[in-house]
């Protein structure tokens, strides 16, 4: 491993792997559908990680996605504890990341704006 590759990261990417595959196989809380981990930020000294996720829906989905992964957040630590070996496994603590729908809403203001900008074009 090179030197400018730090330990956090390295176990940043490592829960996010494991997670994202706990929650696809294991979980089966109904709150919880089709969730994607965006990301993952460890604390300095291991003791919390905040998990960043998205999902397809309106804020009351959103809002029941993260009471469901919030709820299964011992559950959840403790799978990673079996599959990491870590002294101790970061406590979990569930964000939304909407950078995915600011992303898509931009996407759609620039199309909109390129193809008012050709039609005006094309009338002159």
């Amino acid at each position: 491993m090179p030197k400018d590759y730090p330990r956090t990261l390295r176990i940043a990417e490592q829960i996010q792997r494991e997670l994202a595959d706990i929650i696809r196989l294991e979980l089966k809380d109904p709150r919880i559908g089709m969730v994607t981990i965006t990301g993952v930020e460890v604390s300095p000294d291991h003791a919390y990680a905040k998990v960043f996720f998205t999902l397809l829906g309106d804020a009351g989905k959103v809002q029941k996605t993260s009471d469901g992964l919030q709820h299964a957040s011992g559950y959840l630590r403790s799978q990673l504890a079996r599959r990491i070996k870590l002294r101790t496994v970061p406590q979990l603590r569930f964000k939304h990341d909407a950078s995915v729908e600011r992303g898509v809403n931009l996407s759609r203001l620039i199309d909109a704006a390129v193809a008012s900008d050709s039609a005006r074009s094309s009338n002159k």
